[in-house]
């Protein structure tokens, strides 16, 4: 029951005071939207990154082989140059890789660039991302057909000039009618448009539909990607999760033959896997998740000592009336406990504000900027708890304060 009270005693305080109260638990709510709209935040780009930008980017269960890291975050010149002078991977690599790896894969090849496209009619789409690919990046990357159909194995095999158009190029180029079967020029060589890709959305904003598939043994694919017999990347997909490993040997094995490496030299290329590309972001997220609290914590220490301030000053105001509860029989323990209530009520009602305006910031951030952001229930928790903990610690000093009063001189004061 005296619980109970001190919070209605609590809420009737902020009601009668608005202003002084909204100025005292002004930092607990800064605090707490920070906490709420940073994190969600970041825990929605880590969400991001390790499920769909994993998926879209680099494929499930696959390896890329490369010249270099797809990420690199090195400015070390000697390890530029030294990656520039590897030799790139090429076709007769990756045939070589398919013969040798002894775990169920699909092995394909990709370069890609950036150029124009346009049609006979003189429509044009402009810096369309061109990837050059086999047939197996198909059910890689799992790009769906929305209309039309694949490029076969053996057209890729002839070299035969056919393309598979994104949406938003087929949009450009063509607006509201079929594709299908019309020509398109890539840098002046003509390309039989065969299908159509489901749409792909955009990543981090980026439109992903902004794309043409041609295969990689065409005329355009090498001259316009890369050189003759060269490409781009490897990538491998294991269809069973648990051979990933296995087959991430196998294929070191064949190409450090393939390329006569004596035991003791370093490999001249790079294999990884999704979450090794994306280690570098792991370490961003886990020092933000640790550095987040100590930011946090500076906002609230800030409100907790303005809280304080306020008690004490409420402590004083009240003085007579901790006087004629003393002298009506009032412990120690219960005008402590009466002041503590007061002070975690006033700072939590400041924490469930920060965590509104957090969660409508994230949902602003959500829809108007290529964020994602993700609100989720154990942040808000989380902000509410430290709202709390932060008043009862901030109200300590003031409830002991007013248990020492002595009643006498409590009630002789005006």
């Amino acid at each position: 029951m005296q619980f109970r009270e001190g919070i209605r005693l609590a809420l009737l305080q902020i009601r009668q005071e608005r202003l002084k109260s909204a100025f005292s638990v002004l930092g607990v709510v800064i605090g707490v939207m920070f906490l709420v709209v940073v994190v969600s935040v970041v825990e929605g780009m880590d969400r991001y990154i390790s499920e769909d930008f994993s998926e879209q980017v680099f494929g499930v269960n696959t390896i890329q082989v490369r010249r270099f890291p797809s990420v690199q975050i090195t400015g070390d010149a000697a390890q530029w140059r030294e990656w520039t002078r590897r030799p790139r991977p090429t076709m007769e690599e990756a045939d070589r890789i398919r013969e040798s790896l002894t775990v169920p894969a699909r092995v394909g090849v990709s370069s890609s660039a950036t150029r124009d496209l346009r049609t006979p009619a003189g429509r044009r789409a402009e810096n369309v991302q061109v990837n050059a690919i086999s047939q197996e990046m198909l059910a890689i990357r799992n790009l769906g057909i929305a209309d039309g159909r694949p490029f076969s194995g053996q057209e890729v095999e002839r070299g035969v000039q056919v393309a598979i158009l994104g949406s938003a190029v087929a949009e450009a180029l063509f607006e509201d009618e079929s594709p299908l079967e019309s020509q398109v020029r890539l840098g002046g060589q003509p390309f039989r448009v065969v299908g159509i890709l489901e749409e792909q959305g955009a990543l981090l904003g980026m439109s992903l539909d902004n794309l043409v598939l041609i295969p990689v043994t065409t005329r355009a694919g090498q001259i316009y990607t890369d050189r003759r017999g060269a490409v781009g990347q490897m990538v491998i997909q294991v269809l069973n999760p648990a051979d990933l490993r296995t087959a991430q040997m196998d294929a070191e094995a064949a190409l450090r033959v393939a390329r006569q490496l004596r035991p003791g030299e370093a490999n001249d290329f790079v294999l990884e896997t999704a979450e090794e590309s994306l280690e570098f972001w792991d370490r961003i997220s886990t020092i933000l998740f640790i550095a987040l609290p100590g930011l946090v914590g500076i906002s609230l220490v800030v409100g907790g000592i303005v809280i304080m301030n306020i008690m004490l000053v409420s402590v004083m105001e009240r003085t007579r009336e901790i006087g004629v509860r003393k002298a009506l029989g009032a412990q120690r323990k219960d005008i402590i406990s009466q002041f503590l209530v007061e002070a975690a009520t006033l700072s939590g009602v400041g924490a469930v504000v920060g965590v509104g305006v957090g969660v409508g910031l994230t949902t602003l951030v959500r829809v108007a900027t290529p964020l994602p952001a993700a609100v989720a229930p154990h942040w808000i928790a989380l902000g509410v708890t430290l709202g709390v903990s932060v008043g009862i610690v901030a109200g300590v000093y003031p409830a002991l304060s007013a248990s020492r009063l002595d009643p006498v001189e409590a009630l002789r004061r005006e």
